[in-house]
């Protein structure tokens, strides 16, 4: 089984007394709770920083829409959504959510708990270091977080290597519920409006915005038909795309533009994953992710992965 690498030393910081038992002021003011921030990531619309929390003491995560974005009606509804979405899904394999609030400007952001590790894109890159046991070991956690998300009434509709996270324990974690669908009492589906009418994609890994929720080459076919009765069982299917790439070395499907890749999704039979994988895979696995990319996909998928494939 491989070993995770450790991040860096300054990712664990020492725990000191002087930060332990430092008084906090008599009157808190919260505009000034989070210093030294640093770029991490920047989204298609949002950016991620790290910062430390001056009240705990300790380096968290801090998120924040891009300024083109910051007083979108429809950005903001979303950007809420995600944190709360979140926040309220607290479980093993997510992130747990610390704070969410406005800046001086009157702008949202949201804490989070800083994570390190590699994504599951990473991971798949250098696969050699990899075997498929503990490949497979990872998307039955991601598995659990889905369970989990689909029995609190959210379809995560992002599922792709990019947003799953290997830690340096062993830890797995589904990152980015921006694109979460849920559900109003009795089953009525959220209002899916937004400012954005179409979108231009260079990269076929990026998630689309706009009328089109997604990841191109992980999107189900009702994802793509904008079905107005999609539920969870899209998730399952990126799921599916997932193992699909972890036992090939591809995505089910795959083109050099995106109407290729969502054409062939929609119309074009899929190769079970021994037709282009570059070495031995297992009958079992093969059968189950292949239930996954089915119209009607398997509901029992971490029970068929436990099983003695």
């Amino acid at each position: 089984m491989p070993r995770f690498s450790t991040a860096p030393e300054d990712d664990y910081p020492i725990v000191y007394l002087a930060d332990t038992d430092k008084p906090l002021p008599r009157n808190v003011n919260p505009h000034t709770r989070y210093a030294y921030f640093k770029l991490i990531a920047r989204g298609g619309r949002s950016i991620i920083q790290s910062c430390k929390d001056l009240h705990l003491m300790r380096v968290v995560c801090y998120k924040s829409l891009k300024a083109e974005f910051a007083d979108d009606a429809g950005e903001q509804r979303r950007f809420v959504r995600e944190a709360r979405v979140s926040a309220m899904l607290q479980h093993p394999n997510t992130v747990p959510t610390y704070e969410l609030g406005r800046d001086l400007q009157g702008h949202y952001y949201f804490t989070m708990k800083m994570v390190h590790g590699y994504t599951l894109r990473e991971i798949l890159d250098y696969r050699e270091r990899y075997d498929l046991p503990r490949l497979v070991e990872v998307i039955i956690q991601v598995a659990h977080a889905m369970e989990y998300a689909h029995g609190h009434g959210v379809a995560h509709r992002d599922i792709k290597p990019e947003n799953i996270l290997v830690g340096p324990f062993g830890e797995v974690l589904v990152l980015d519920w921006g694109l979460a669908k849920v559900w109003h009492p009795g089953g009525v589906p959220a209002d899916e409006s937004t400012t954005a009418n179409s979108t231009v994609v260079e990269d076929l890994s990026l998630t689309l915005h706009g009328q089109l929720q997604g990841t191109v080459s992980y999107m189900s076919p009702e994802q793509i038909r904008m079905d107005s009765d999609l539920d969870y069982r899209t998730d399952i299917y990126s799921l599916g795309a997932v193992l699909y790439e972890a036992l090939a070395g591809i995505p089910p499907v795959s083109g050099t533009s995106v109407d290729e890749i969502l054409d062939k999704t929609l119309h074009a039979d899929l190769l079970p994953p021994s037709r282009n994988a570059k070495t031995p895979v297992p009958p079992r696995l093969e059968e189950i992710c292949m239930g996954c990319l089915r119209p009607e996909p398997d509901d029992e998928l971490i029970r068929e992965l436990q099983e003695d494939w």
